[in-house]
């Protein structure tokens, strides 16, 4: 079998071609509509003009508890020659709500009347006795009276075609008559997992088995834009069951999404079954990540071909089904949020294709900070963690620090504004305290990107975060972070709080099976290392200990390759990608592996005077001074001294 060309269509020009030829097939029009009941119709799009049936109210009704009285009877009423109406015959009592009775056109409220029962010398000679009110101040046409119409008019138009039905116009819908609407059908956009190697969520794994986890997230983001997710079993790489799972698709979708086997590698049939059962507009998209999209039609109906790795998966998606599941509502495609921001490192791109970056955003001070997360296709803890997404152009080389750039959000600003940037060295106890912190107080966030220990007082001098986390030994004094803090940051004041002092050290394997007992041994042929990223404090100690025994960094295999977390390292110990690793007790302890000390060290947290009194940074040393449940979190992670925690060990 010939596999399908796969281009490189710039962004733009992909979307221009195929959304042209979903117009050239009649299929860009709103879906046909259905009629349900005006209590269940919130977020739906109402695909016709509605109208009032009733007036609201449709009777005239007393907008206070009081009287109902004639207007006419009141004339003349003062302090000084107060009116007397009969109760029942010139006043009737009314609530609230009450229809006004026929022929009387004001309410006089209850509390400015006085009520009297006495003999009142009535027509004639006669005396007439009963109950009367007695009012100081005449009332005027329709006082407290809510009048036929004055919510809503009979033939008013309440919502138009094409509206987002909200909480207020259900009841503006419900007052004005209806009990039924007719909204547009909410488009079904079926979505096929392929591959031999992905299993059902709670299978038993096996080594290459990997967990089909996309169609739950791309099924949320379509239910998100309004439309109804239908979820195919697994569709092996075979080419004839892909195609028949295309054609049944066809038969109750307006779109249909297969997920991965969009490349052009032996075992990617997507864009040959598609072709084969219909047509292929696009092939390849100038983006990255993203690049293998195939969008078609086959059946009469828009088909898609989406990456596997669940980053292009996401931004695949955005890109192309978005748009058509709110054109298919017969709304239009809403601006995503924007920011203006500061770059806060230097980001590379290759030119020739469009990348959508992850980041992290905080406000610093008058600054909105963006920063990089991980860049994998392949790391959905990426899009987790991400705040936003910055668009680097396909004739891009890259953004340098500093920059001015434009963020779409993920997030609320709001969120946004109320998160702690925490910018410097990791640790496993930023975890705990992030989670403590949300726990405690749901309107505030920690953010941590991880550029190693000197990356976070850059980060502090430059006013692009509000803490970081910092373990530098200064080896002619002997002291931790201070000697740093004075040398790089000499114009800012500075305060020094420590967090827990912990033991770092070479992770190895459980059992240690290369007997790994120091540094000495990560020049042995069968030692593969794996190191933490340049400014790193871990960085720092590790080329320490090798200067002190005398060994080149050369003459380390994988001494070159990095990792930006100690559960990175860990990770990378456990799976056999490195023998050990310098990192954390705790990371070792994380994942069950073994540990070999090496040194122990004090982690601290840098904090700018002037943030020291704002809401979020008071709220987060309160939390690591007196939280008992974080502690007690931090010592179960192992490795780790909280005897100094929360305490002021230097003001700059």
């Amino acid at each position: 079998m010939k596999n399908i060309y796969l281009d490189s269509t710039p962004l733009n020009d992909a979307l221009r071609t195929w959304f042209d030829r979903l117009r050239a097939e009649d299929m860009l029009k709103p879906v046909s509509p259905e009629r349900i009941k005006v209590m269940d119709s919130l977020g739906r799009i109402s695909a016709e003009a509605v109208a009032a049936r009733i007036s609201s109210p449709f009777y005239h009704s007393a907008a206070m508890d009081g009287y109902a009285v004639k207007f006419t009877e009141t004339f003349g009423a003062s302090e000084t020659h107060p009116v007397r109406l009969k109760v029942k015959k010139q006043a009737l009592y009314v609530d609230t709500g009450d229809p006004m009775p026929e022929g009387f056109n004001a309410v006089v409220m209850i509390e400015d009347v006085n009520i009297i029962r006495s003999k009142v010398k009535g027509q004639g000679s006669r005396n007439e006795e009963g109950e009367f009110i007695e009012i100081m101040e005449a009332a005027t046409p329709w006082q407290h009276v809510r009048i036929i119409g004055e919510d809503i008019v009979a033939t008013e138009l309440i919502i138009p075609e094409n509206h987002r039905i909200r909480p207020v116009d259900i009841g503006a819908l419900l007052a004005g008559g209806h009990t039924e609407i007719v909204v547009r059908r909410r488009p079904v956009v079926v979505i096929i997992p392929t591959g031999d190697e992905i299993v059902e969520p709670g299978s038993e794994l096996r080594k290459g088995s990997i967990i089909e986890y996309n169609s739950s997230v791309l099924g949320g983001l379509v239910t998100e834009w309004g439309g109804i997710p239908v979820r195919f079993g697994i569709v092996p790489d075979d080419m004839g069951m892909l195609k028949e799972a295309i054609v049944r698709a066809c038969g109750s979708a307006d779109l249909v999404v297969v997920n991965a086997g969009s490349s052009a590698g032996s075992e990617d049939f997507t864009a040959a079954a598609i072709s084969e059962v219909g047509e292929i507009a696009v092939h390849g998209v100038g983006i990255k990540p993203g690049k293998p999209l195939i969008a078609g039609v086959a059946k009469g109906k828009p088909v898609l071909g989406i990456p596997g790795y669940p980053v292009s998966a996401f931004i695949t998606l955005h890109l192309f089904a978005k748009p058509l599941i709110h054109m298919l509502q017969g709304v239009s495609f809403g601006q995503v949020e924007t920011v203006k921001a500061t770059l806060s490192r230097q980001i590379s791109s290759s030119p020739g294709q469009e990348e959508f970056v992850r980041v992290k955003v905080g406000v610093v001070g008058e600054k909105i900070i963006a920063t990089p997360v991980t860049r994998g296709a392949g790391v959905i803890m990426s899009l987790v963690r991400a705040d936003g997404i910055l668009r680097i152009p396909s004739q891009s080389e890259g953004i340098g620090a500093g920059a001015d750039v434009d963020i779409e959000l993920l997030r609320p600003k709001e969120e946004i504004r109320n998160t702690i940037v925490c910018i410097g060295s990791h640790d496993n106890t930023l975890e705990a305290l992030s989670n403590i912190i949300k726990k405690r107080h749901p309107h505030l966030s920690l953010s941590s990107a991880h550029v190693g220990s000197m990356g976070g007082l850059i980060a502090l001098k430059k006013g692009e975060a509000h803490v970081a986390g910092t373990h530098l030994l200064d080896e002619e004094t002997g002291l931790y972070n201070i000697p740093f803090i004075r040398k790089l940051l000499p114009e800012k004041k500075i305060v020094l709080v420590n967090l827990v002092y912990r033991e770092q050290g070479l992770i190895v394997k459980k059992g240690n099976p290369k007997g790994i007992r120091g540094f000495e041994d990560l020049v042995r042929e069968d030692v593969i290392f794996i190191n933490r990223q340049a400014g790193s404090g871990t960085r720092l100690l590790a080329d320490k200990h090798l200067r002190e025994a005398g060994i080149k960094s050369s003459g380390i295999k994988g001494y070159d390759r990095e990792e930006y977390t100690h559960m990175g390292v860990a990770s990378a110990v456990l799976s056999g990608v490195a023998d050990t690793g310098l990192a954390i007790l705790a990371a070792a302890r994380a994942l069950d592996l073994d540990f070999v000390p090496v040194a122990r060290e004090r982690y601290d947290l840098a904090i700018p005077r002037c943030f020291i009194e704002s809401e979020m940074i008071k709220t987060l040393l309160d939390i690591i001074r007196t939280d008992k449940e974080f502690r007690n979190t931090v010592l179960s992670m192992g490795g780790y001294d909280i005897s100094d925690m929360g305490e002021t060990l230097y003001k700059g």
